[in-house]
């Protein structure tokens, strides 16, 4: 039986024949699919925010490993923690096989080299840390090697993955299962399954935060407004929240170097 990640969609077979519009259509449904299978995993998703959120309220880190298109997933979302949450760079780090120089070419083969995944998480982990391994087949020894080795670390492993039957979801302590089926080009990843990685990491890190205290409401209270949209933002999140005219909101935030939170907690309303 093929595995769910490389077998054929019955509905694709056709697929080099199909007319533009009709190979889009086609590519649209299957994604459609995608949020279905998201929230089928919830579950495990809420497993594994409670298991984050616990380790950074101790101190412990966050750090993602993948290769290819699951690496560069989780580099993408560590990236936007600093400047959404405010956190520092260090608290959420994501780990790519074959390193930097693979988040813009493919190097295929790093993904089977276990001696660098296990020698990357014992480089980045401490005990008390949390290490999410990302691989849609579940099948990447650059990954498994590295969830191998949280075990004699002392931190805790949680797995994203689209196999319910793979290496990785049985060695994880949570396995998040995105049971997405075949895609429609067979074994590009990159699609369905890449789609459903992002949502889940988004669920993860976004509800993380939320629970550390991170937002007030919907509100990014804690982000770095180093842009000028993001200062936009800063000074329309104080005014809806204090009451300040903009110009009043302005002031008050350069004044404390932009600092929304700082700002708010100055002003705010009886």
């Amino acid at each position: 039986m093929d595995r769910p990640t490389e077998a054929r969609n019955p509905r694709a077979k056709a697929l080099s024949s199909l007319s533009t519009r009709q190979l889009l259509e086609l590519m649209n449904d299957e994604d459609a699919t995608v949020p279905g299978a998201v929230r089928d995993a919830i579950p495990e998703i809420e497993r594994a925010v409670e298991i984050v959120a616990g380790a950074l309220s101790k101190g412990g880190r966050l750090r993602y490993v993948g290769a290819g298109t699951s690496g560069r997933l989780g580099v993408l979302d560590a990236s936007e923690a600093p400047p959404t949450f405010g956190v520092d760079p260090e608290l959420v780090h994501g780990i790519m096989a074959g390193g930097d120089q693979a988040l813009r070419r493919s190097i295929e083969g790093a993904e089977d080299d276990a001696e660098a995944g296990a020698r990357e998480a014992r480089t980045v982990l401490r005990s008390g840390d949390v290490l999410v391994g990302i691989s849609a087949s579940g099948r990447a020894r650059y990954v498994l090697a590295a969830i191998a080795a949280v075990k004699e670390i002392g931190a805790r492993a949680i797995a994203i993955t689209c196999d319910p039957g793979s290496p990785l979801a049985s060695d994880a302590e949570v396995a998040v299962v995105l049971r997405v089926g075949p895609e429609v080009l067979a074994g590009s990843s990159r699609l369905k399954a890449g789609t459903a990685t992002k949502l889940a990491l988004n669920m993860i890190s976004t509800a993380t935060m939320v629970r550390l205290g991170k937002t007030k409401g919907d509100l990014m209270i804690d982000m770095r407004p180093v842009s000028a949209k993001l200062r936009e933002r800063a000074i329309r999140i104080v005014r809806e929240e204090s009451g300040l005219d903009e110009d009043d909101a302005r002031r008050r935030l350069e004044a404390s170097g932009w600092d929304v939170r700082a700002v708010l907690d100055a002003t705010a309303r009886p």
